[in-house]
């Protein structure tokens, strides 16, 4: 797959370092680090960072430590690497100062308020030359409209996740434990070269359906009953997700009912997609149906999120903070039922707006699905 043009990304994050009045950028949150410079390397947890950038004018830094300081040379040949040996926040004054930074946008949606007041203070210590200023959402924003290698990623990552749940669909039978659906999935994934899952996949059957983010279970899976499978992997960075309800042998009449009424609410916002329409719009037409049919207050949750180098991020179909969809934004439309004490259905696809409308990327299962 070819590699993109990550100076492209930068240059246009610089536009909006700009209109903001910051002359460098110091970018630490995984996804947008990924994003501007091809370094891959995970953070194992919030605390502990395996590295950021600083991206000025004129320079292209990327600051870590020596576990990673091969990797960065290898996958970020484009950044000056700086390994630092101590603590970052002490050696921080020093290395914008080498570059000139006055102000420095920082991930203030990112940065542990510790590590904030822990950096000012350093920075004063050192004569106060260098201020900090919020970035905001600037890296987020960019990566709402992916690019054709981005797009070419999704593809294949939602190919690999559609063709191993068409597998665990073929392969369900009664008595199986939510837990033991769960490691197969896993399994599957692995076998096929994810580099990991997008996050732990959701299978709940039942009344563990009644919970839109249920962790699987010891509870063996019922003929009948709705079984919610959510799932995606990472493969090239990039994340699937994907859900369907399927049913052992013959499914419960009321949640036969329940499922139409869902896959209606998803056909009907699926149509209203393109661009120029507000972020709300999808949602609003899905909630509407499902309103009618009596069951509004058990769909709690937004129609759908973004899907990127992160299974969640920009743009939400959500009431909250609409926004105009524009071509090249990937979403997913997700309505569902949720029935306290009985169970859920819900049904999910992963789109690509296109120029007149969507492109459902998550292809290649059926709807209504009856296993065998």
């Amino acid at each position: 797959m070819r590699q993109p043009s990550y100076e492209e990304r930068i240059q246009k994050l610089q536009r909006k370092m700009e209109d903001l009045g910051a002359d460098t950028a110091w970018i630490i949150q995984p996804e947008n680090r990924r994003y501007l410079s091809g370094f891959t390397a995970d953070d194992m947890q919030l605390t502990e960072s395996s590295g950021s950038l600083l991206i000025s004018g004129a320079h292209r830094l990327l600051i870590t430590d020596s576990r990673y300081t091969e990797q960065a040379k290898r996958e970020a040949p484009s950044f000056e690497i700086v390994t630092v040996k101590g603590d970052i926040i002490k050696e921080f004054p020093d290395i914008v100062g080498r570059i000139g930074s006055k102000v420095v946008g920082f991930e203030d949606g990112y940065l542990v308020w510790g590590t904030h007041q822990k950096l000012v203070k350093r920075l004063e210590e050192n004569g106060g030359k260098t201020r900090l200023l919020p970035l905001g959402s600037s890296v987020e924003s960019l990566r709402k409209i992916k690019d054709s290698q981005e797009l070419a990623a999704l593809r294949a990552s939602a190919a690999m996740i559609t063709t191993i749940l068409r597998e665990v669909v073929q392969w369900l039978r009664p008595g199986m434990t939510e837990k033991e659906v769960a490691w197969h999935i896993e399994d599957l994934a692995r076998r096929a070269g994810a580099e990991a899952m997008a996050f732990p996949p959701i299978v709940a059957s039942g009344p563990n359906g009644a919970l839109p983010h249920a962790v699987p279970s010891s509870k063996p899976i019922k003929e009948g009953e709705p079984i919610i499978l959510d799932v995606g992997v990472k493969l090239n960075g990039y994340c699937s997700d994907v859900t369907r309800t399927v049913f052992l042998g013959e499914p419960d009449p009321f949640f036969r009912e329940i499922y139409a009424i869902v896959r209606k609410a998803q056909i009907s916002a699926l149509k209203t997609i393109r661009p120029g329409i507000t972020s709300d719009m999808p949602d609003k037409v899905a909630r509407e149906v499902i309103t009618e049919a009596g069951y509004g207050e058990y769909f709690g949750h937004a129609l759908g999120h973004g899907v990127g180098l992160a299974t969640h991020e920009g743009p939400r179909l959500s009431p909250r903070e609409p926004e105009p969809l524009v071509q090249g934004m990937v979403v997913t439309v997700e309505p569902g039922i949720y029935i306290p004490d009985k169970g859920g259905v819900r049904l999910e696809e992963t789109i690509v707006i296109t120029r007149d409308g969507a492109e459902v990327l998550t292809k290649g299962i059926g709807f209504y699905e009856v296993a065998p």
